[in-house]
């Protein structure tokens, strides 16, 4: 089949590598354009658009080029831009949605699934319509979330899920598209803000969010990043300032970094504090 695919970031590189090992003819690659590193003038690509060049694949930042082209199919694989009705009357598209739809519409289904507590999310392959993830399924794959699960072992999960899905769906006719039932749920993209960890929140909550990355509190006026924690079997009832090690009932942390330092181990950054003075986390 003669494809464009449209995605910019890592996680759309094994869909594109896929389809080429696959025998579909990638007629152009459409990503993001190049961004500047630094305070210098040098730009970085996109990683798709790194690896369609390694490819060989010819690659545009204009979605405009897919309609010079004589295309069968569009596959959008996070792509990150909205793609206007006039190109979608021309060119039929299939995207890759890393969700169940429609529950997580939007930029963030992944994080927002772990977030939620969700014990299962999955990827959809849905006809691209000119509304927010609104088309029909062609077919859906269910990744379970375990109770330990990171944001990366899910994402993981899922590119992997949605490549086979994917080289399986397009291996012939599309399947008959079923309209999305149930109600809709929409997955706002995270804000710096919501990172911050609540220390009066239940241990689940504050485990899920430092499973999903970047989670920090505050100590003695700095920000401290808390890497990794284990959720213990009490970890419902809350009791505030037990330990630095246990802040939360139910809730052991283990991986830390301070600010402007490297990771370590939450007994490495205590050695180092020289006094506590009976101190909690802000």
């Amino acid at each position: 089949m003669r494809l464009a695919f449209l995605g910019t970031p890592a996680m759309a590189v094994p869909s594109l590598q896929a389809l080429v090992t696959a025998g579909h003819e990638v007629a152009v690659v459409v990503t993001g354009a190049d961004k500047r590193r630094g305070r210098g003038s040098e730009s970085s690509p996109s990683p798709v658009k790194a690896a369609a060049l390694q490819l060989g694949l010819e690659v545009s930042s204009d979605v405009d080029d897919v309609l010079r082209r004589e295309i069968e199919l569009g596959v959008v694989v996070a792509f990150g831009h909205l793609i206007r009705p006039h190109i979608l009357d021309d060119v039929p598209m299939v995207n890759s949605h890393f969700s169940l739809l429609p529950r997580w519409r939007g930029a963030a289904p992944v994080e927002r699934a772990l977030l939620a507590g969700d014990t299962e999310t999955g990827v959809c392959l849905m006809r691209l319509e000119a509304g927010l993830d609104t088309g029909p399924v062609y077919d859906a794959v269910r990744v379970p979330i375990g109770r330990t699960t990171t944001l990366h072992e899910l994402r993981e999960s899922l590119i992997a899920a949605g490549v086979e899905q994917l080289v399986r769906c397009l291996s012939g006719p599309l399947p008959t598209p079923i309209e999305q039932q149930g109600e809709p749920v929409y997955a706002a993209k995270i804000r710096a803000s919501e990172l911050r960890i609540d220390w009066s929140q239940p241990a689940e909550q504050i485990d899920r969010l430092i499973r999903l990355g970047g989670a920090w509190t505050m100590f003695r006026r700095k920000r401290l990043k808390v890497l990794e924690a284990v959720l213990q079997a009490d970890g419902a009832s809350f009791v505030e300032g037990r330990s630095l090690e246990e802040p939360v009932s139910g809730l052991r942390l283990v991986t830390v970094q301070p600010e402007g330092k490297s990771a370590m181990s939450l007994t490495d950054f205590k050695l180092g504090l020289r006094q506590l003075r009976g101190e909690f986390f802000e």
